[in-house]
């Protein structure tokens, strides 16, 4: 009763503006408080201002008075019917502000700022409060569509309250009619009609306007507003299509998309949508695919910035998901291929005729062929297809579909496509040709990578039928009887068998791939051999396989090794040794592989070889040598490039060194002597003897007592060759000339030497010099050994002559004493450079304190000490300091400070102070810099100073000083042995 009642009561007080209020129909419309602003507006009947300026009162009256309004006396049910509407005060304003707007409509019908007025305050009373958001930034001025849908979305009108449709439908009916006496008006003005399109999102809006009128309307303002404003009107359109859903997106969608498909792909996700009631997949799949094929042909892109094959990869996502909806069963796909391919072949026969020029009144138009369809733009439009047309019912043939756009254009693709159709297949039930589609897959793909990913979703697939089997046998239903559950366990026989055969292929179905994508793999075709195993009947086929497909001239490496290995293969009676062996079928492979133009000398030289030694480990040595002469058959024209490819391998054979050497080796072993010296006289004839070979044939000569001639061909091997090879052959020469002749023929030596250091160069000599000296101090002279040394001073290397010279020197003592070694010390100190002379220098100082010249020492110890920085050198400084402390005077000590000090500031630079910190901490020593201060007399007068000084030893200038003990033993730490005492009265 109480719901009854209220009902009642909302009717009564509904329609607030029905009949227009005026103060006829509502006495109570002007107050006498009113009285002075209506006669203004009757003298002022024309005056915009004297209406907005009444209007604007009204409205400042109402918000006042709805602040200090009490609660109202409806109930919280009604209060919520009624929205705005629900108080007394808001009903009698509506009313006034409604009768003031109607008054100035009258006056002034084409004010658009009147109208905008007055709508919004209807709507403010019927549709609740404005919801204002707050936004950041500012719009584009001409968005794409993709992006204004998701900007209009964020700026759709929000409200609080409002009237109920229901109960209110009057009040909204009578907001409709106003909106729509504005537009008779004011039929261009696009903010008018937003303002009117807004009301339909409203979530109380009534459902007799908010779908087909709602519709008419957003159509109305399309035909009526200029093209440049209707993507504004488009975008509220798609959004309230949305909101709709079913026929309504699709009809509205369809609209748009006839003139922008750049948001095809958005509505493909609502065609998809969980939130579509009514989903559309084979028209969602046909969309994509067009989308793919236009991206393909450069004729779209995606606002999304999704390539061509993301797009196909999203089409073969809905014809997995929706297999029964989108595409053909197994029946109809046999015959759609079949028709497909009965035009291909039409199509080819077509383009084989010659065609037959079109005209009109003899007027050529085309050559030949239909009319070509043209856009407006003038570009040829493409045909027409039915699997593109998301309104023809026909499914699609999803297999051509793969195949055509899929794996004919995304070749790196093909592991993802496979497994898509099969996908396809196995949602349909078609297990078969699930089946046969993934061993297709598997049988074309050309890269490991989609090997395994074809592999792995069969192997997936088996694994789950299997599971499924032996589920239905775990829990059999009721109904089935024991010829069902028989069937079935042969099946899962059936599918166990197939699933373990799928497994044993693997290995070769991975070398199959591999082949595929390289048939010139000489290593993929022997692990095929390989696995094969003990199967002769196939390692034999595979190995005729691979020599027939494999191109000689693109090979990888080792090519020869398939014809050694096949022909080792009849050699030995197979993989297991079992069968006979064919010695005439290894010895046809062998031949046959002479034959073939590999890309080098060295592996028809190979197979040469190989058979040779295969002759050979049958005992068959005259046929051995037979193989051997046939290979290394001389041309009449030997001034052939070895290095020229574009010759056969065999026109280059004779001159490979592989070849001759083992020919060599095995006459050395079968043949005779005279045999061996013909075969090494044509390499050495041919020119492609290397040091090896002329070491190796003076070597067998010398072996069969051929002294002379081993002797000469060293000769000719140092003829042919220059240093550095000449080199080994004549150390190799002059020892066995030594070794063989001694001091016999002295003179020859001599010559042989000579020849050699002749064009010997500096690094490379030494050891000759060595060889040279040492020869005559055992067979010649003792001074033409000298005069040796001397000369290999000058000839050597830098790095070698610190090393001669103290041969030199040695050797020099031992023949004629110390004092004959004074000239040689002096020509080293001249010769060799500056790091090494400091050394030199001590050596010649020992010398000469052995030989009692001290003068000539210190002399010498002076002359070195320009080369030693005493941060890098200090033994050298030390060896001198006791020196002077056993030999010398306190003059000859100080002079000694101060060279050293004239030594240290010439070196006492920023570089050479950093180059001594690191060759110092390279030897592990203290720099001096660090042990001492840098100025040794400064420092001197600081420890004099302090009573620390250290008494100075004193020596007389006789050869034969001794040391005299210290006066005063001062601390080893703070001791400085470069320190002298200094007497007060000295200047």
């Amino acid at each position: 009763m109480p719901a009854a009642a209220t009902l009642e009561s909302l009717t009564s007080i509904l329609p607030v503006t029905f009949p227009t209020p005026t103060p006829t129909t509502h006495p109570d419309l002007v107050t006498t408080q009113d009285l002075h602003r209506e006669e203004d507006l009757l003298r002022n009947p024309f005056s915009f201002r004297h209406w907005w300026t009444a209007i604007q009162n009204v409205k400042e009256n109402f918000a006042a008075l709805q602040k200090a309004e009490s609660a109202s006396d409806i109930s919280p049910e009604a209060a919520a019917l009624l929205g705005p509407l629900s108080s007394p005060a808001a009903r009698k304003s509506l009313q006034r502000q409604t009768y003031l707007y109607e008054a100035a409509l009258m006056q002034f019908p084409a004010s658009f700022k009147l109208w905008k007025s007055y709508l919004q305050t209807r709507m403010s009373f019927v549709l609740g409060k404005l919801v204002v958001k707050k936004k950041a930034g500012g719009r584009k001025k001409f968005p794409e569509m993709r992006e204004a849908l998701e900007d209009e979305k964020e700026d759709l009108e929000q409200w609080e309250g409002g009237v109920d449709g229901i109960v209110g439908w009057e009040e909204w009916r009578l907001l409709i009619a106003t909106f729509e006496r504005c537009l008779m008006w004011l039929p261009r003005m696009p903010r008018i009609w937003l303002l009117y399109l807004s009301i339909f999102n409203h979530p109380f809006c009534p459902p007799q306007v908010s779908h087909t009128h709602a519709r008419r309307t957003f159509d109305r303002a399309l035909r009526t507003l200029p093209p440049s404003l209707h993507a504004r009107i488009w975008a509220r359109y798609l959004l309230w299509a949305e909101s709709k859903g079913g026929a309504t997106t699709v009809a509205v969608y369809r609209r748009y998309l006839s003139v922008d498909p750049s948001i095809t792909e958005r509505y493909t996700s609502l065609l998809l949508s969980e939130n579509n009631p009514e989903p559309r997949p084979l028209e969602a799949a046909k969309l994509l695919l067009s989308l793919a094929r236009k991206a393909a042909r450069g004729e779209y892109t995606s606002p999304e910035g999704k390539s061509p094959y993301q797009l196909l990869g999203e089409f073969l996502d809905v014809v997995e998901q929706h297999a029964e909806e989108v595409g053909l069963d197994v029946p109809d796909t046999i015959d759609s291929n079949k028709k497909i391919a009965d035009e291909a072949e039409a199509q080819e026969a077509a383009s084989q005729q010659q065609p037959e020029a079109a005209a009109v009144d003899g007027k050529l138009i085309r050559f030949a062929g239909p009319a070509a369809a043209v856009g407006p733009d003038g570009n040829l439009l493409a045909p027409y297809d039915e699997d593109e047309d998301p309104r023809h019912p026909r499914k699609l043939n999803v297999e051509n579909i793969v195949h055509k756009d899929g794996l004919e254009v995304y070749k790196d693709q093909a592991g993802r496509l496979w497994t898509g159709l099969a996908t396809y297949w196995i949602k349909r039930g078609e297990f078969e040709r699930a089946k046969h589609t993934f061993e297709r897959g598997l049988a074309s793909v050309l890269t490991i990578r989609d090997f395994t990913q074809i592999f792995d979703a069969y192997a997936e697939f088996s694994e789950s039928l299997i599971s499924a089997l032996m589920e239905s046998l775990a829990n059999p239903d009721e109904d089935e009887d024991e010829e069902d559950v028989k069937e079935t366990e042969k099946e899962l026989d059936v599918k166990m068998k197939e699933f373990e055969e799928l497994m044993d292929r693997r290995p070769f179905l991975v070398n199959d791939v591999l082949l595929r994508r390289n048939p010139n793999d000489v290593q993929e075709w022997e692990k095929r051999v390989a696995l094969w195993g003990d199967n002769d009947e196939k390692v034999a086929e595979t190995y005729n396989k691979a020599l027939a497909t494999v191109n000689p001239r693109r090979a990888t490496a080792n090519f020869h090794r398939l014809y050694i290995n096949f022909a080792k293969f009849y050699e030995e009676g197979g993989t297991t040794g079992e069968a006979e062996h064919d010695l005439d079928s290894a010895r046809k492979i062998l031949d046959k592989a002479t034959k073939v133009n590999f890309k080098t000398v060295d592996e028809l030289a190979e197979v040469w070889c190989e058979w040779a030694e295969m002759e050979i480990r049958h005992e068959n040595y005259d046929e051995a040598i037979r193989v051997m002469q046939r290979a290394a058959v001389i041309p009449k024209n030997t001034k052939i490039n070895f290095f020229d490819h574009t010759l056969s391998a065999q026109a280059r054979l004779f001159k490979s060194l592989k070849l001759w050497s083992f020919y060599v080796d095995l006459e050395e072993s079968l043949g005779t002597v005279e045999s061996t010296k013909a075969v090494y006289d044509k390499i050495m004839d041919l020119r492609i003897a290397n040091a090896q070979v002329i070491v190796n044939y003076a070597a067998f000569l010398e072996e069969n007592k051929y002294y002379e001639e081993s002797f000469k061909v060293y000769e000719r091997g140092t003829e042919l060759f220059t240093f550095p090879v000449s080199f080994e052959i004549w150390n190799i020469y002059l020892a066995k000339f030594i070794k063989r002749y001694g001091g016999t023929k002295i003179e020859r030596t001599r010559d042989l030497f000579e020849q050699a250091l002749d064009k010997c160069p500096p690094k490379s000599c030494k050891p000759i010099y060595m060889m040279y000296a040492t020869f005559e101090e055992e067979h010649g002279l003792a001074k033409r050994a000298m005069s040796i040394y001397d000369r290999a001073t000058n000839a050597v290397a830098d790095e070698d002559k610190f090393e001669l010279f103290t041969i030199y020197i040695a050797k020099a003592t031992s023949n004629y004493g110390l004092p004959a070694t004074r000239p040689i010390y002096e020509r080293a100190l001249e010769i060799l450079p500056d790091r090494q002379t400091a050394e030199m220098c001590l050596r010649f100082a020992a010398m000469e304190r052995k030989l009692g010249e001290i003068d000539r020492a210190r002399a010498i110890y002076a002359h070195a000490s320009q080369f030693c920085d005493p941060r890098v050198h200090p033994k050298f400084w030390q060896e001198w300091n006791n020196f002077e402390i056993e030999t010398g005077s306190e003059d000859t000590f100080r002079e000694m400070l101060r060279i050293k000090r004239s030594v240290q500031a010439q070196f006492n630079t920023e570089a050479s102070y950093l180059a001594a910190q690191m060759a110092a901490k390279e030897s592990g020593q203290e720099t001096e810099a660090e042990a001492a201060p840098v100025d040794a007399m400064a420092a001197a007068e600081r420890q004099a100073a302090g009573g620390k000084a250290p008494a100075f030893v004193s020596a007389k200038s006789s050869t034969n000083v001794k040391q005299q003990e210290p006066l005063e033993a001062a601390p080893a730490a703070q001791a400085n042995e470069d320190e002298i005492q200094i007497s007060d009265d000295e200047d």
